[in-house]
């Protein structure tokens, strides 16, 4: 009989081997040596123009270069580093996250539970009559057909695993695992680059609206000249008003800037995990932004491995794909072996007696014959998602190279942009100043003044902007090319299980 039992667990053992449906083979990466056509060339402006503070002519590519962990402290702006680290620490977002990776690890320990042998407990204790006491006069004493029964038993039930079918439903939960970990990793780089972009749209304003106090300071000096030169009488009163019409314009800019300005910093303390009536303090300039200089850019075939959704989409391939060696698994018999063992007795003392113990095995299989093609649906329609996660895998991987090259080109867009719009707000600020003078000495009329201090409130503005958009591009080429998660560990440890009876 023992040697019987023993070759039964060793067939199932064997049986349990294998497991039905596809197995899973990661995707390789695209067989690609570069993101663009062209080879990559770094970011340099025209030869006859210069930058300054950062500008883009400094910059270069790093082809192969690693992405550190923390990639925002390459701006070199200790406000933004501290408003980072408030963010990664209070963020509810965040939070949230950390906490669905862990519940996605605990289902999966939940489910490898199914893998072993269940053991429990049912003691009974009755008080029962004996039969035909219904037949006895009632005047005899009835208490000595009436006797207890004492049945402590434990049985343990056993799931074989033949045809993979909690093995594939323990991938699945894996594979959902796995997805949590990299949308945790998703949220950590967006957050980061959201907090990133967010100082430097205010920087950006900042810039923006000291741009235009100056204009407005320069036209309202202008303003107070043609005041003088009408009372002396000579200039027009005509000259006047155009002069009071542009500091009027330039005073309407000023509102819409400073109510962004405000909306920005709402923003920026939303992020930090704060309350608006509890603002952050860090404030941002471009002047107090570094421009990175050297920019690593990782290989093509790094990338799928890199990008937080490419992994989180490749995790979902991996479920779909357990999905339906699950569905395969359903159709196919299902087996359980129930061992149960005990003692029976009619008194407490006597259930320690081997003649009281009993002992069953029972072995079941279960098949489905007829279920009018319901299991057979669910099949193809498992077969389907494969399907449809394969197809939505490689749409994210074609978006992550596009996300690089579009960042690339950017980049070299943006050298030429900035030292061209720092050329001409030098240009133009020489060009009002220099008409300023001729029209103090009557060499030219205030029509011209107009124009030049239209053209500086442009090129100031413009020059602004350029320079912010190329900061906000470098920050988008670290985020495109995966922000460097896997050099750093931001997931927080689980609480304590402090369950002393955690396997019951």
């Amino acid at each position: 009989m023992t040697r019987g039992l023993a070759a039964g667990a060793l067939g199932a053992a064997c049986l349990s081997a294998c497991a039905v449906g596809p197995t899973f083979v990661p995707p390789e990466a695209p067989p690609v040596s570069r993101y663009t056509r062209e080879p990559l060339a770094n970011p340099s402006a025209a030869d006859t123009v210069r930058t300054r503070q950062g500008g883009s002519a400094d910059q270069s590519f790093a082809a192969g270069a690693d992405i550190p962990g923390e990639w925002w402290t390459l701006f070199h702006s200790k406000a933004l580093n501290r408003l980072v680290a408030q963010a990664l620490a209070n963020n509810p977002n965040l939070e949230a996250a950390q906490a669905g990776l862990r519940i996605a690890q605990q289902n999966v320990l939940a489910q490898k539970g199914t893998l072993y042998p269940s053991l429990t407990a049912t003691p009974l204790a009755q008080e029962a009559m004996a039969p035909g006491l219904d037949l006895q006069s009632p005047l005899q004493n009835q208490t000595r057909y009436l006797y207890s029964l004492f049945t402590p038993q434990a049985v343990v039930s056993y799931n074989p695993d033949v045809f993979g079918l909690n093995r594939r439903q323990i991938e699945s939960l894996e594979a959902t695992t796995e997805n949590q970990r990299f949308q945790l990793e998703a949220a950590y780089l967006s957050l980061t680059a959201n907090v990133v972009a967010a100082a430097i749209q205010e920087a950006s304003l900042r810039a923006q609206i000291d741009a235009t106090k100056k204009v407005i300071q320069a036209q309202t000096e202008v303003l107070g000249l043609y005041n003088k030169q009408l009372s002396l009488g000579q200039i027009a009163g005509a000259d006047v008003v155009q002069q009071q019409a542009a500091l009027a314009l330039s005073q309407q800019l000023l509102p819409p800037l400073e109510k962004q300005l405000a909306i920005q910093r709402d923003l920026l303390t939303a992020l930090a995990g704060r309350l608006p009536s509890d603002e952050v303090s860090e404030t941002f300039t471009l002047a107090s932004l570094r421009l990175p200089t050297r920019l690593p850019v990782s290989l093509p075939s790094r990338l799928v491995q890199q990008r937080p959704d490419v992994k989180a989409a490749e995790a979902l391939v991996q479920q779909a794909s357990a999905n339906v060696g699950v569905s395969v698994a359903n159709r196919l018999p299902q087996f359980n072996i129930s061992v149960t063992g005990g003692s029976s007795a009619v008194r407490l003392p006597q259930v320690v007696n081997p003649g009281a113990s009993f002992f069953t095995i029972i072995g079941q299989a279960t098949a489905p014959l007829f279920d009018a093609g319901t299991l057979f649906r669910r099949q193809r329609a498992a077969e389907e998602g494969l399907t449809q996660a394969q197809a939505q895998y490689k749409a994210i991987v074609i978006t992550a190279f596009q996300n690089v090259a579009d960042a690339l080109r950017a980049l070299q867009a943006d050298a030429r942009a900035v030292a061209a719009a720092q050329a001409a707000e030098r240009a133009t600020g020489q060009s009002l100043e220099l008409i300023r003078k001729q029209y103090t000495a009557g060499a030219v009329n205030s029509s011209q003044v107009l124009i030049a201090q239209q053209g500086y409130l442009s090129a100031l503005v413009t020059s602004a902007a350029a320079r912010a958009t190329q900061y906000a591009d470098t920050a988008a080429l670290f985020v495109a090319l995966g922000g460097g998660w896997w050099n750093r560990n931001d997931v927080a440890p689980p609480p304590p299980e402090t369950d002393p009876l955690k396997f019951l």
